[in-house]
């Protein structure tokens, strides 16, 4: 399963804008943005590494004027850590990721205040991404390119849902790349603060979810930010089932 995760962060890499081949690993680049979040590397499974590799990976991101950083399952290159910390990379985060399939997925309760749907405009589009914005801390505004980009994500078979009261307001909501092998990552499930608390993280994180496994995906998987988010995915259907390593230079 592992390996089946890391194929699919591989290719999910290799669909970005302007991909970059370093050796044994594939640099997702994105010109329209220098988050080091969305532009990062991951190795390809299997592959053998050596420090020369990784000098070779930190001078790609140096010339594309990107921050070298990596996320990766793991097990699929277990030595790889040790040559990045010679390197000089240091350890964001270490994260269990957690498994569902058509089988274990649970419905939440059903919601009286909220409407779950697909954001089909642009202005939809701009309404979800200031959502998640606002509720992870950051920026609220929704550029251009963030929307362009939430565009292109659907377009070529991802799913974007948007949480919406009843006067048309987005509270949250969040998505999934899309499908490589059967397999989705759901991410930025957000909600913002006056929405709390309410069951709707289970409800947008189930809907995403049911919506991956009606197009024929196999597995969907994510990683929880902690613990309260942890027993919601749990309580959807997710599992935990490998362990993924943030890793970067500054």
């Amino acid at each position: 399963m592992d390996v089946r995760i890391q194929q699919s962060v591989v290719a999910n890499l290799s669909h970005r804008p302007a991909p970059v081949e370093v050796g044994p690993f594939v640099i997702g680049m994105d010109p329209t943005t220098t988050s080091p979040h969305i532009n990062y590397a991951t190795p390809r499974p299997g592959a053998a590494i050596t420090a020369a590799d990784v000098t070779v990976l930190v001078a790609a991101f140096r010339a594309a004027d990107r921050k070298p950083r990596l996320e990766y399952v793991v097990s699929c290159a277990p030595d790889l850590e040790a040559l990045l910390t010679a390197a000089g990379f240091v350890v964001e985060a270490r994260h269990t990721y957690l498994l569902c399939v058509p089988d274990t997925l649970a419905a939440p309760p059903a919601l009286d205040r909220f409407g779950l749907r697909e954001p089909a405009t642009d202005p939809e589009r701009t309404a979800l991404i200031s959502a998640q914005n606002e509720a992870f801390g950051g920026d609220p505004v929704a550029s251009e390119a963030d929307v362009a980009r939430l565009r292109r994500t659907q377009d070529a078979g991802g799913v974007a849902v948007m949480a919406v009261t009843d006067d048309g307001t987005c509270a949250g909501g969040g998505g999934a790349v899309p499908p490589t092998g059967g397999v989705s990552e759901v991410a930025g499930i957000a909600v913002r603060t006056p929405y709390r608390r309410q069951g709707l993280a289970g409800a947008i994180t189930a809907d995403i979810t049911r919506r991956l496994f009606d197009r024929e995906t196999e597995i969907a998987w994510l990683e929880a930010s902690g613990e309260d988010s942890w027993r919601v995915y749990e309580r959807v259907g997710y599992r935990p089932a490998g362990q993924r390593l943030y890793i970067a230079l500054d």
